[in-house]
């Protein structure tokens, strides 16, 4: 199981102060130190974290690949084909949410991916697309031409932290998902169950399979069973620990967990 280490949180540090401590640059070769087999980062439109000089930065110094998630925006694209990464994953954006809040419309979106998909291509950029698992969602991005799809881990995460977490008891409850623990067992049930059949159903079609989103180290072991991935993509856990452990011994205990 490869693990793609996200440091957008070490940029969002840096932003609250605008100054260039965190260094994003420093944090990515921690993460290849630590064993990252990936660096995982996100050129957003509104620039909240990670910044064009990152990119160009992160694309020509790592010893390993990267994987540079972004939005459909034309101008983006054109940033992503200048600097190359191994990867460019397309996600969902919107200027209002907090984090990447589901997967991509595929359908609603076909032609502009189409197009998107065969300029990275061009570039010899490999494509992935971050989908919430469905199988008519997988067969579209097989359609438009993606090598990969990255199934959005956050409704599995989401349940899980209302079930087993102390999330219903902060301010970051979940309302729609303040329900009995049965409930909420059948609903994370249901989940597993979902991921393991679009797993095996997005091998069937050739493509490969990532996932990520709202994996910790309480529930990443259940991701990590599943079928046929062999990539999951964490960010703000690892970071989060890393104010108390240090960066290079949170990547350690999440490699630990994977294995």
């Amino acid at each position: 199981m490869k693990l793609g280490v996200n440091i957008d949180h070490v940029a969002v540090l840096r932003e609250a102060r605008k100054v260039n401590d965190p260094d994003i640059i420093e944090a990515m070769f921690t993460a290849i130190k630590a064993g990252a087999d990936q660096i995982t980062i996100h050129l957003r439109e509104d620039r909240r974290h990670i910044q064009d000089i990152d990119v160009e930065y992160i694309c020509k110094l790592s010893k390993i690949p990267v994987n540079l998630e972004c939005s459909i925006d034309s101008k983006i694209i054109d940033i992503v084909c200048k600097n190359k990464p191994h990867r460019a994953t397309i996600v969902p954006e919107k200027r209002e949410e907090v984090t990447t809040e589901g997967g991509l419309d595929v359908s609603k979106n076909f032609d502009t991916l189409k197009k998107a998909v065969k300029k990275l291509k061009e570039n010899e950029i490999a494509v992935s697309l971050f989908i919430d698992p469905n199988k008519e969602t997988t067969k579209l991005s097989k359609e438009v031409g993606a090598d990969m799809v990255e199934y959005h881990t956050g409704a599995y995460a989401n349940i899980y932290a209302m079930l087993y977490g102390n999330l219903k008891h902060s301010n970051h409850s979940i309302k729609e998902l303040e329900l009995s623990r049965e409930t909420l067992k059948k609903k994370l049930d249901d989940e597993i169950k979902t991921l393991k059949e679009c797993c095996k159903y997005a091998n069937s079609l050739g493509l490969k399979v990532a996932a990520g989103h709202g994996l910790n180290y309480q529930n990443v072991k259940e991701i990590a069973k599943l079928p046929f991935v062999e990539e999951l993509n964490i960010g703000q856990s690892i970071v989060a620990r890393s104010v108390f452990t240090g960066l290079e011994k949170a990547i350690n205990n999440m490699r630990d967990l994977l294995k």
